[in-house]
């Protein structure tokens, strides 16, 4: 090394070709002092180098570093260097280590501060140009890192390349690399601080992945998606989707349909085939098991690794885009399942990301899922905070999403989930209760509710923590809905007896009631309960196949008339017999049966009354629209009820035997003709069609503390919703 760097500059000089300077900028590129001018790069594998083709740069003896001095006036920025590699190939590149910071002091200040809702516009990589000069600018956060680089294939995945500017303090660094262009792959080569740890990890920001085996990260293309769901988003805007019908298909993208070689349907295939579906079943709206990039098939996206990518499995980010858009012009939403509570310990991702407990807690009795194998966020750091924060942001905002459905809400809530007595830590009042959490959610939902007026935002909390979707302001959570797994456990419980012993079990039917106000509910038979050996829905039921068909039918004719709103699993529609098994497609050939094809008509049927009905849905959540009409009967095991809109009401009754009960008489509580728009019994969904007459007309009897009554035949197993005639 020659001596015309003094000491200090031959230490930093080593630190950059050792790719362990924490401050690359102050070493390479342009700098100036009076009338003089130096440009400064480390260009491995390079035979000389030159600006802009005329000034020729000196190599330091013994290294790839290479330095020129002259005047001011000799260069300006745009400059390039010019090299020539030792394979003889001549490349030139402008320097990006000439370029200003990009990142303003006050995006910086909002992240640090936990309250940059867009944060996934700050940090990333994002195509970008600067005074003509097109690249991609890159950002993430590290702040336990001593060097941070860029690496993809564009330099070899060599970390002394490309290494990043820290923004000060804030633990951000940054780096705009000129002629980068969307579809690169990407990672950040991280050394940490304390030990010199290497750490190669995708980009928690980037929106868009390798697919599966590969984990890097994808500079992704601006969208050029044109939108063409305006009316949609005004609606939704406007939308009091307190009082209106909501009626979910929950769908895994992976396996509902697949092609003859076991391929997956992309984006815009299942656009094709699984929008027109849903609006022929009559579904208010497709919730989507998470679609966020995630390693594993079988983790069914739960495992998340990207919080901003569509995953690479079914196509880009703009075929989402198109997938989102033609629900939205067939007046379907889109609900997207997503996982703030946990995240897998994949090495690519977000596990000790710059070899510190960055986005997880570091104490394990905090920071682990001892269940499931997964870390736990650290909700009390603020750039932690901003990132789910952001996240959800972005799925509302970029794709259109209509809402979120929270995920293991109750292991987020509770210090001591699924932990014994020496594994959890308590809260600083000595509660188990994680405050942090607390304050999470209902700052994520108070801002998504201001800011995205009729969005839906869902837990999925199984425990009796109150107010989970009561406004913040009020105390409470601030979610829109809350699913209603008791309801759900006990229902289910009570349809797998023998009906020949479930007037022991007659208060399952009628519990909920005690509490389906305390909440907004959603009532779910979701994916969770048709796997892991707790059989498909039509196995659950009891009796032979009739019997089973027979319940299944009355089950979904219960559910659809109970007060909250309804979702329902892809394939419990039409009764598949198989549990659910995400690495295939649905068991589509059982339609070919008419009891399969009865069930299917039957929800579609419901659906399409529902939604019709508002005394079937105005008033889900509100205690005036439900009242009794018996629910005593435990020995023949009937039970019936109206639900209620202002002056118009439904009449429901249920028989949860296989003994057909003639002339049962019912209380009304008013005269005239009534007529049933449901008979889950009816041959049109392969039942046994016990008869009732067309028109049923009221008795001037008293009956069930009401003024007049009806008297019907209520088939086996059945359910029927009977309306009053205008």
């Amino acid at each position: 090394m020659t001596m015309i760097f003094d000491k200090n500059l031959k230490h930093d000089i080593i630190k950059i070709i050792e790719a362990r300077h924490h401050d690359p900028f102050s070493i390479l590129g342009y700098h100036d002092s009076d009338n003089k001018a130096t440009v400064r790069a480390f260009l491995p594998d390079t035979e000389h180098a030159s600006i802009n083709d005329k000034f020729t740069m000196t190599r330091v003896e013994g290294t790839d570093f290479f330095h020129w001095s002259g005047e001011k006036t000799d260069i300006q920025w745009p400059y390039k260097i010019h090299r020539l590699t030792h394979a003889g190939e001549q490349l030139a590149f402008h320097d990006p280590y000439s370029i200003m910071p990009q990142i303003s002091e006050y995006d910086l200040h909002l992240f640090s501060q936990g309250k940059h809702w867009h944060a996934y516009k700050m940090l990333g990589a994002h195509p970008h140009e600067i005074e003509g000069i097109k690249g991609t600018l890159f950002a993430t956060w590290a702040p336990g890192a001593e060097r941070v680089s860029v690496v993809g294939n564009f330099n070899q995945w060599d970390g002394r390349r490309h290494p990043m500017r820290v923004r000060g303090g804030t633990g951000v660094w940054e780096l705009f690399i000129p002629e980068i262009e969307a579809g690169e792959l990407y990672k950040f080569e991280i050394r940490n601080r304390d030990d010199g740890s290497l750490h190669l990890k995708m980009d928690p920001y980037g929106q868009q992945s390798e697919l599966r085996p590969g984990t890097a990260s994808i500079v992704t293309k601006p969208t050029k998606h044109h939108w063409q769901d305006d009316d949609w988003m005004d609606s939704r805007e406007h939308a009091d989707w307190l009082h209106e019908p909501h009626s979910v298909y929950e769908v895994h993208m992976g396996s509902w349909k697949r092609h003859h070689d076991g391929s997956f349907y992309s984006y815009r295939e299942l656009a094709d085939d699984l929008v027109p579906y849903v609006k022929e079943m009559g579904f208010t709206h497709i919730e989507l098991l998470p679609i966020t990039e995630h390693p594993l098939d079988i983790s069914w996206g739960y495992q998340t690794t990207g919080y901003f990518a569509p995953t690479s499995r079914f196509g880009s980010p703009d075929e989402f885009r198109y997938f989102v858009d033609c629900c939205h012009q067939h007046n379907i939403g889109v609900l997207l399942d997503w996982v703030p509570g946990h995240f897998p310990k994949d090495a690519h991702g977000l596990a000790k990301f710059d070899g510190t407990a960055l986005y997880e807690h570091a104490d394990p009795r905090r920071g682990e899922h001892q269940d499931w194998g997964t870390l736990i966020f650290n909700y009390g750091r603020s750039e932690v905070f901003n990132f789910l924060l952001s996240s959800a942001f972005y799925w509302l905002e970029e794709f259109h999403i209509d809402g979120l459905r929270v995920d293991a809400v109750a292991s987020m809530l509770y210090l001591d989930y699924s932990r014994e007595e020496g594994q959890w830590l308590p809260n600083e009042h000595g509660g188990r209760e994680n405050l942090e959490v607390i304050e999470f959610l209902k700052h994520v939902n108070s801002v998504l509710h201001k800011e995205h007026p009729g969005c839906i935002i869902a837990a999925e909390e199984s425990t009796s923590y109150p107010m989970i979707s009561r406004p913040a302001h009020m105390g409470g959570l601030g979610f829109s809905m809350k699913w209603n797994m008791g309801w759900m456990h006990d229902i289910l419980e009570y349809f797998q007896q023998d009906p020949i012993h479930r007037r022991y079990h007659h208060d399952s039917l009628t519990f909920g009631l005690l509490y389906a106000f305390t909440e907004n509910f959603i009532l779910p038979f979701s994916h969770d309960e048709v796997v892991h050996g707790k059989r498909s829905m039509i196995y659950k039921m009891p009796g032979d196949e009739w019997q089973r068909f027979a319940n299944l039918r009355l089950l979904y004719t219960f559910m659809f008339s109970y007060p909250g709103k309804k979702l329902l699993f892809m394939g419990c529609e039409f009764g598949q017999g198989s549990e659910w098994n995400c690495e295939t497609a649905l068991d589509w050939y059982v339609l070919d049966y008419p009891s399969h094809q009865g069930l299917k008509k039957l929800v579609a049927d419901l659906n399409a009354v529902y939604k019709e009905t508002p005394a079937l849905h105005a008033h889900d959540f509100d205690p005036h629209g439900f009242e009794w009409i018996d629910c005593n009967d435990r020995e023949r095991s009937i039970l019936s009820y109206l639900r209620k809109d202002g002056n118009s009401f439904i009449v429901n009754a249920f028989n949860f035997t296989p003994v057909p009960r003639e002339k049962y008489r019912i209380g009304v509580p008013e005269s005239g003709s009534y007529e049933i728009i449901i008979n889950s019994d009816s041959a049109y969904y392969s039942g046994s069609n016990v008869h009732n007459e067309a028109v049923i007309n009221s008795d001037d009897i008293a009956w069930n503390d009401r003024p007049f009554s009806i008297e019907v035949n209520l088939p086996p197993l059945s359910g029927l919703i009977i309306k009053k005639q205008i």
